[in-house]
């Protein structure tokens, strides 16, 4: 009895600690959806107000936020450029991390350009504009090679397989019009074939035919057999 109560409570136990466990996991993974659609939300407010400050705003204000936009906006495509390409392409795998590396400097200068944005000497931050522009040049340079890299292999292993499935096409349609040289032909060699040959055959199917018995007629008494145990018929002679 004890045994059995000490099973049930341990049954009891396990139970709750997978609710614990599943429940956990639940709100963990709904809370990653939060921070992940607030960061979306975040990064999205942030580009528009980036957007609106490099049309609106002159000076250097101005090409502070165009130099932030253009760098957001590389590195988020090539970041999700290859990391599609990764899900079907392994080789991808080592310009991922390269990339990650390159982000590095990208967050980087990114928290700089935003740090300059509420530098109240502008002239200090204009002295610092060629070098700021510099960087972000090489930074962008590097994530636009990387994604049209991927995007060439990607394309590159689209029209190889293109060309494989054009030719095993080519291939299928010239055996699908094969039949008309199968059929066609023989037939025409086989009646090419058999016109000499009805032509002999025509006037043996007109002609009597050669096992036919032929017209019964009279036999010639003369010509009669004689046997050995016949008596020869004797002459009649006048007195």
């Amino acid at each position: 009895m004890e045994a059995v109560i000490l099973i049930l409570g341990l049954l009891v136990v396990a139970f709750m600690a997978l609710g614990v466990y599943a429940t956990v996991k639940v709100v963990g993974a709904a809370r990653r959806g939060v921070d992940r659609t607030i960061t979306q939300a975040r990064r999205t407010v942030e580009d528009t107000t980036l957007r609106a400050k490099s049309y609106g705003q002159p000076g250097v204000g101005g090409e502070l936020a165009q130099l932030r936009l253009s760098l957001r906006t590389s590195m988020r495509a090539t970041q999700e450029a290859l990391r599609a390409g990764a899900a079907e392409d392994a080789s991808l795998a080592e310009s991922l991390g390269l990339f990650d590396r390159l982000s590095v400097h990208g967050h980087e200068l990114d928290a700089e350009l935003k740090a300059l944005e509420r530098e109240p000497d502008k002239a200090t931050v204009t002295s610092r504009l060629p070098g700021l522009k510099e960087r972000t040049a090489r930074i962008t340079g590097s994530a636009d090679s990387l994604r049209w890299a991927a995007r060439d292999r990607a394309r590159n292993f689209a029209d190889d397989e293109l060309s494989a499935l054009n030719a095993q096409i080519d291939v299928e349609a010239g055996a699908l019009r094969h039949w008309t040289t199968v059929t066609e032909e023989p037939m025409a060699d086989r009646d090419a074939g058999q016109g000499p040959r009805r032509a002999q055959e025509a006037p043996e199917e007109w002609s009597a035919e050669p096992d036919a018995p032929g017209a019964i007629t009279a036999r010639d008494p003369r010509q009669r057999a004689t046997y050995p145990w016949q008596k020869t018929a004797r002459r009649e002679t006048s007195n």
